[in-house]
């Protein structure tokens, strides 16, 4: 889920400071949003979008999984057509390297097998378990911080006369002031990244 899929937006942008050079797979319907495509371009970043998990998996040091988000689509009958676009097995793992890293943001819903778990290429747990030390780290930061009267937190963006038009955007269930971001002639939701109307 390369559209609506946040980590892979933030991934993306930290990954551009190391020279990558990324593969993009994806249904249509899923693809990288434009404006991330022109940051890569704009950086003289490499990338190669296609719809075959399989064309390119020998390519990869590392594999980023991530699911598809159900609560992303405003439509259900198009994540019912998607959500089972790309599964992750044993066997496809053995058209990969013998050292690429598979790495998943978790939680998972199908797009990796549970015959993949004890693969030594499979990262993902390890990487949830450093994402807890890593957030601990913040977490402690933010608590240092939260009598210094230099440092404000906001979520960013503006407060536009706009309405997110996921109806499952947190903005629409619950009492948080709409925030929205104009970049490229396109208004997005800071929250769940939604174009706005």
């Amino acid at each position: 889920d390369l559209k609506y899929g946040r980590t892979t937006h933030s991934l993306l942008q930290a990954m551009s400071h190391f020279n990558p050079r990324f593969i993009f797979t994806s249904p249509e319907e899923l693809k990288m949003p434009k404006e991330y495509k022109d940051f890569l371009d704009r950086r003289g970043i490499e990338y190669i979008e296609t719809d075959s998990l399989d064309a390119y998996l020998n390519d990869c040091d590392i594999l980023y999984m991530t699911r598809v988000q159900q609560e992303r689509f405003t439509d259900l009958d198009e994540y019912e057509r998607v959500k089972d676009c790309f599964v992750l097995d044993a066997a496809k793992m053995r058209l990969a390297k013998e050292h690429m890293a598979v790495l998943h943001p978790l939680p998972r819903v199908n797009e990796i097998a549970i015959d993949v778990d004890t693969d030594p290429r499979a990262a993902y747990f390890r990487q949830v378990e450093n994402g807890k030390f890593v957030r601990m780290a913040l977490i402690l930061k933010l608590l240092e911080w939260q009598n210094d009267e230099s440092r404000t937190f906001d979520h960013g963006g503006e407060a536009m006369e706009c309405k997110c038009p996921n109806p499952l955007c947190i903005s629409n269930l619950e009492p948080v002031r709409p925030r929205f971001e104009h970049s490229e002639g396109i208004v997005r939701c800071v929250y769940c990244e939604s174009e706005a109307k």
